[in-house]
């Protein structure tokens, strides 16, 4: 909704479904979702939080996090969703770090945190001391009087290191006048209206799942949440729900991919009409076959939970240039070198971008400093080249470059290769250290559960798999075969996790 209003929802779709959770089938209305986040946006105020400050949302894929972040985004609060999956420990520090005046869990996950000092609520019962149970009921249904537009403050996803705290400034505006980016690309460029579905399969804790699910929930779509990703009952949501819109990430596509034939063409999916995905790079072959299995209804976009731009390509433009992340979207892109000069076309620098949304690093003034620079750009480490028609590719993140015998090898391009082979569920490629090479490329492998293969005899199979498509110097000297890899739940591998401490 472009107008400021005291409501989220409009009134002509009360009755319709708002959130469906999958697979428990709970439900809840607009005219429910409303009332519910306007009682909570009247608890934050009875326990004194008011504009600028913090709650922390420790919860799983479920109807309370939305109601509580709907809540926050309407009386000028910052809303962190703790990922789940974190071990206390590193949960500890994302809500001592943010500085939450007060935590809501939930009973699976409660026991998660061990700060004593916050104040602590629970969506259902638990018996631990200290923990009270969040009841709204007794709050009333109406929009608080001070209504404020706030924002997420959300954590990177750890992938390099230590997750840290994204902020963005407050408007100070009045509810509702903050562009809804999401809510309008979906609107606007993805013809997203009133009583279209949408379905989230990934967690609600990160930055696009969330904020792409309120942008529909804003612009009238019912949004089917699942409580966690399966492929199969993906698929078979997009047809009983008849889904028109989604938004995945591209681990989501192999597992789609891998499927046996007959499971993968059992659904009926003519309902969808467009498959937004990012988050992670897409290798160009899983790409290609996932528009060959649903037509041309791709929307990639490439951004980051900084903000600091966006771009975007059609499936159509796509197929034209492949591997790319399309053109500018929000913002205006440099590639620079390490002196930060320009880089010619076609040649891989750090991508800058100007005239994006602004951000700092939460109590982090020095990695703040070092993400912008004097002109008033700013980066998040990622490497690229654009092409003549100025569209962008990604090469790897800055921190995942391999230098090995003073050639730059980029572990992405050989993931792209190597999760074709049909044994390999997942993988990953580092670079270990080497007396000889300085690192040498290492690929830690995860088989398929069906694969039958004998161990011993993959290393070859593997080598001899991508020769054709791979410079002899970025063939993996070694490949370790793991049970699992550190994946977070959008699919961005923990690569540290397999270097040596």
């Amino acid at each position: 909704m472009s107008e400021v209003t005291d409501a989220v929802f409009s009134r002509d779709w009360a009755h319709r479904t708002a959130l469906v959770v999958e697979p428990t089938g709970e439900t809840v209305t607009f005219a429910e979702l409303e009332e519910r986040s306007n009682r909570a946006a009247h608890f934050f105020r009875e326990q004194g939080l008011r504009i600028g400050d913090t709650v922390a949302l420790l919860l799983e894929n479920r109807i309370e996090l939305l109601v509580l972040a709907f809540a926050a985004q309407r009386c000028g609060l910052y809303y962190a969703a703790v990922n789940t999956h974190l071990t206390p420990a590193e949960i500890d520090y994302i809500v001592d770090d943010c500085g939450a005046s007060l935590v809501v869990s939930s009973s699976r996950c409660h026991l998660a945190v061990t700060e004593r000092e916050i104040r602590r609520f629970s969506v259902d019962r638990v018996e631990t001391e200290g923990w009270h149970l969040l009841d709204l009921s007794p709050y009333l249904v109406d929009p608080v009087v001070d209504q404020a537009e706030g924002d997420f403050l959300l954590y990177s996803s750890g992938t390099t290191g230590r997750p840290r705290g994204i902020e963005r400034p407050l408007t100070g505006g009045e509810f509702g006048s903050y562009p809804d980016i999401p809510g309008k690309w979906l609107s606007r460029l993805l013809g997203l209206v009133p009583g279209d579905v949408f379905l989230t399969p990934a967690p609600l804790y990160h930055a696009a799942p969330l904020a792409w699910t309120m942008g529909a929930l804003r612009q009238g779509a019912t949004a089917v949440v699942m409580e966690r990703f399966d492929a199969p009952l993906a698929l078979e949501l997009i047809e009983r729900h008849r889904v028109t819109h989604s938004q995945w990430v591209p681990t989501m596509f192999v597992r789609m991919l891998k499927l046996d034939p007959e499971v993968r063409n059992r659904f009926d999916l003519t309902s969808h009409r467009v498959a937004v995905h990012a988050a992670a790079a897409c290798p160009i072959e899983v790409k290609r076959q996932m528009i060959h299995w649903w037509g041309p209804i791709l929307f990639e976009f490439y951004s980051s939970t900084e903000g600091v731009g966006a771009t975007s390509i059609f499936s159509e433009d796509w197929l034209r240039k492949p591997g790319s992340v399309g053109r500018p979207l929000i913002g205006k892109i440099e590639i620079l070198d390490d002196d930060h000069r320009p880089v010619n076309t076609g040649v891989v620098g750090t991508i800058w971008f100007s005239g994006g949304g602004n951000f700092r690093y939460h109590s982090d003034a020095a990695k703040t400093a070092e993400a912008h620079d004097a002109e008033g750009r700013a980066t998040v480490g990622d490497l690229g080249w654009m092409d003549e028609d100025g569209y962008l590719f990604l090469a790897d993140r800055r921190a995942d470059l391999i230098i090995s015998g003073g050639v730059n090898v980029y572990p992405r391009e050989i993931e792209d290769a190597l999760i074709l082979h049909p044994d390999v569920l997942d993988i990953a490629v580092v670079g270990l250290p080497d007396e000889e090479m300085g690192h040498r490329v290492v690929a830690f492998v995860q088989l398929r559960p069906d694969s039958t293969v004998p161990v011993e005899s993959l290393p070859l199979a593997l080598t001899e798999f991508c020769s054709d498509s791979l410079a002899k110097f970025k063939i993996p000297r070694e490949f370790r075969f793991v049970e699992e890899l550190p994946r977070t739940p959008t699919g961005k591998l923990r690569k540290h996790e397999l270097l040596p401490r």
